[in-house]
């Protein structure tokens, strides 16, 4: 297997494990753990917490585009598609429907904006479709599981942390590849 696949399989590998550690994390890490609620971590100033699992969530949403970037458009929606149902397998029983569906749609609007614009830039088109996967994720995941949208600034500001701590990462990943002159899937 050349290098560029394992590469692709080793992103794959870490977007499927955010699955289960988001679970995890909304669980059982955080400042605050509300009962038969999400466990809260602080994401900004004044107060802005947010479930912890927002920060696997966000790296899910730019592991998803190197996943494509690297094994094509149709292993990242077979991805999306074992990555929704890990995650209705592994979420709490009252999120399994919130979890799954906010996964799905969410990686699927990520799919759907990175797609055309991965030719016109790698960071450009991870950026702008994380955060509309984000955003997708957050409306979607706390409407589904609380009926409220009481912590969607907080969901936003998490997972977008992790999208712009990806970005030195992506920028070496692209500058590394056109050194080389990889063409990517």
């Amino acid at each position: 297997m050349d290098r560029l696949r394992l590469e692709g399989f080793a992103y794959l590998a870490g977007f499927i494990a955010c699955v289960p550690a988001a679970n995890w994390l909304i669980g059982n890490v955080g400042t605050v753990c509300i009962p038969q609620g999400p466990c809260l971590i602080p994401v900004a100033p004044f107060g802005i917490t947010a479930p912890s699992g927002v920060l696997m969530i966000g790296l899910a949403l730019v592991l998803r585009d190197l996943v494509q970037r690297r094994l094509g458009k149709g292993r990242a929606l077979a991805a999306i598609l074992a990555g929704a149902a890990l995650s209705g397998f592994v979420a709490p029983p009252a999120l399994v429907v919130a979890s799954t569906v906010a996964f799905l749609l969410s990686e699927l609007a990520d799919f759907a904006v990175y797609t055309p614009l991965q030719k016109r830039g790698l960071i450009r088109a991870v950026i702008l479709s994380s955060l509309v996967g984000l955003c997708v994720d957050s409306v979607a995941f706390l409407y589904l599981a609380f009926g409220s949208l009481d912590y969607l600034a907080g969901q936003i500001i998490g997972k977008a942390w992790m999208v712009l701590f990806s970005i030195p990462v992506i920028r070496l990943l692209r500058d590394r590849d056109q050194r080389q002159g990889i063409a990517t899937a």
